[in-house]
């Protein structure tokens, strides 16, 4: 976080110091994190839960198998990610190009709307 001071007055100043020394005197009361951690897990464990359950890392397994419904699982396509050639070329500018994936570029799309067909603009 970034706070510009060149044009802020003396008095805008100091209010920004005395909020900063009040926020600093609030940090300095918290408990470490570690502690705090140790003592929300010690908690849960006493009442029966794990930190997963209460906090949404993992589904319980309390439920059962009828109530469950299974989820369709889809592998991880292996070109995710991969660079395609392009296959279109703007002829205006030839720097602009298109790979057919995805949404139309807004150049291809406005000369579609004028009346152009796709394959004019095909790369050979």
């Amino acid at each position: 976080m970034t706070i510009k001071l060149d044009g802020l007055s003396a008095r805008e100043l100091e209010a920004l110091i005395a909020q900063a020394s009040q926020r600093r005197k609030q940090l300095a009361k918290r408990k470490p994190i570690a502690t705090v951690r140790q003592k929300l897990a010690a908690l849960a464990k006493a009442e029966g839960y794990s930190i997963a359950e209460l906090f949404g890392a993992a589904p319980s397994k309390a439920v059962t198998a009828s109530a469950a419904k299974p989820k369709a699982t889809r592998k991880a396509s292996s070109a995710k990610g991969s660079k395609v050639p392009p296959k279109f070329r703007n002829p205006a500018n030839s720097a602009q190009t298109w790979a057919g994936r995805g949404q139309q570029p807004h150049w291809l799309a406005a000369e579609i709307g004028k009346g152009k067909r796709l394959a004019d603009f095909a790369i050979s």
